[in-house]
């Protein structure tokens, strides 16, 4: 019986170079079509584990963990001064699912800062915020804004201690009049106080007290 030889099938020569292209591990700098570039490791074609991306647009820098091509885990955030071109960093902490989630800090433009919470990329739960003209806010977040209890300083030591809405004070709050030995306890609503009692609180050591006390009803 005559023997048959078939020939020997042969793989696209694609195959080989789609199996040489799958990014596994840690590998070498990484560029693509856009000119976006990541240094780190790899999981199934995808950012995973430690590595560092550069922006081509920006030129922004983020460095720290990635989970299956998002930005996962510890990191920070940098981008480059327009005018020095010097990297300032914008954010240090936690991500989840290419966004700030968790403890974290935001330094903004012209020196204020945040320290605190965050959820889906936004300020979230406690936080302290530094403003720029010397305020500072302590307390809870709600979508960005200041929601819930807080205290709110301002740079001459006045202070507000209550509730917030909005980002405004709003429902029962203190309001410390220190320079002037003074405490309003009331409602307030949308940043205005709707009603209250102000008392004398401290006057005698206040730096610029009322000429007259208030008198007690």
């Amino acid at each position: 019986m005559p023997i048959v030889k078939y020939p020997r099938a042969t793989e696209p020569l694609w195959h080989e170079w789609d199996w040489k292209a799958q990014k596994c591990g840690l590998r070498h700098t990484v560029y693509a079509v856009n000119g976006d570039q990541y240094t780190g490791e790899w999981l199934d074609n995808l950012k995973h584990g430690k590595g560092t991306q550069v922006w081509k647009r920006t030129g922004a820098i983020y460095s720290g963990d990635w989970k299956f091509g998002k930005r996962d885990g510890y990191g920070s955030y940098s981008i480059p001064d327009p005018v020095t071109k010097e990297y300032k960093k914008v954010y240090t902490g936690w991500w989840k699912n290419d966004q700030k989630c968790g403890y974290g800090a935001t330094f903004y433009p012209g020196g204020e800062r945040y320290e605190g919470e965050w959820s889906g990329g936004l300020r979230s739960g406690w936080g302290r915020m530094y403003y720029r003209d010397g305020s500072i806010y302590e307390g809870q977040w709600l979508a960005d804004r200041p929601g819930g209890q807080g205290m709110l300083r301002l740079p001459n030591e006045n202070r507000y201690e209550g509730g917030w809405k909005d980002g405004k004070k709003h429902g029962p709050g203190k309001f410390f009049y220190l320079d002037t030995g003074q405490l309003f306890e009331g409602i307030w609503a949308a940043d205005i106080p709707k009603c209250g009692i102000l008392i004398d609180f401290g006057r005698d050591e206040a730096p610029a007290p009322t000429q007259y006390p208030i008198p007690k009803v």
